[in-house]
């Protein structure tokens, strides 16, 4: 009898399992997230209005976007119109931490004796900030670990080392897939002029374009010795875009925070990911208003 109990048990313990396994898995997010809301944060990718041309790839004069042209500023403002759907509570942007230098200017332009640069953290972050009566704009860029290193008191041991690394990483690559990424750059020069401003971010923000946009960092340079290159970008742009991050995550304090993030579109993908990844944000893409 107690045999038979035993192997009646064992059956229901194989059937309960069974069904159990059967049941549709549960979300991560049920254990993770829950209930509870989460603070949200749309990123706005865009080109460099001021042409710094401090990246590895350098726009030719003629392609620069003129965007105190009046066709351009028409559009801006409809790009402008767009982005301000997300209704941003705080605008974090590509700038160290010290950004009093930008609200002095800001204060200007608000009572007028202030003409707004290029530079798209005035066209595009001024006016938002004015639009939703924000009183900060927070600078959340950071430099990159080996910048930081270089820096250290006793960085003359590390400058060997890093100078081993980084030898002859300089985006100056001139393998197949290193020249199709530089023929879509000139492509997307072109695009930039030619196109709307709307249609164009909404094209820079895209998911393929931020996909593919970020493989240039893993071809060319990354293949350098036999992880020197791999090695190199995360000491240099891996780093600087976890600290960007963290910075957010540092500015963040309820859930009811809608963080806008104004960045040059080359560090959107990664911070996506990180977004994407983090169970303490709601991430909204650019094409999802």
């Amino acid at each position: 009898m107690k045999k038979l109990f035993c192997n009646i048990f064992s059956c229901l313990l194989l059937i309960v399992s069974a069904n159990a396994i059967a049941q549709k898995p549960i979300d991560p997010d049920a254990f993770l997230v829950g209930k509870q809301k989460l603070p949200s944060v749309f990123m706005v990718g865009s080109f460099h209005f001021e042409y710094y041309n401090l990246d590895a790839h350098v726009t030719d004069k003629d392609l620069q976007v003129d965007i105190k042209s009046p066709k351009k500023q028409a559009e801006l403002k409809q790009l402008i119109d767009y982005i301000a759907a997300f209704k941003p509570t705080k605008i974090a942007i590509e700038n160290g931490s010290n950004t009093g230098y930008l609200m002095k200017r800001y204060r200007n332009y608000k009572n007028g004796s202030y003409e707004l640069k290029k530079d798209e953290r005035e066209q595009i972050g001024f006016r938002l900030l004015e639009r939703f009566n924000l009183d900060t704009l927070y600078g959340v860029d950071d430099q990159e670990l080996v910048s930081s290193l270089s820096e250290l008191k006793d960085s003359a041991v590390l400058h060997p080392i890093i100078d081993s690394i980084f030898k002859d990483w300089d985006f100056q690559s001139n393998d197949t897939l290193s020249n199709r990424y530089k023929a879509w750059y000139s492509y997307d020069d072109r695009l930039a002029k030619e196109l709307p401003l709307l249609s164009y971010f909404k094209y820079l923000n895209s998911d393929k374009a931020l996909t593919r946009g970020y493989g240039a960092y893993l071809v060319g340079d990354f293949k350098l010795g036999n992880t020197r290159g791999a090695d190199a970008l995360a000491l240099h742009w891996y780093s600087r875009n976890l600290r960007i991050f963290r910075h957010i995550q540092q500015i963040t304090t309820s859930p009811d925070d809608r963080i806008l993030v104004l960045f040059g579109a080359g560090h959107i993908q990664l911070l996506k990911q990180l977004f994407e990844s983090s169970p303490e944000y709601k991430l909204i893409k650019f094409n999802d208003l």
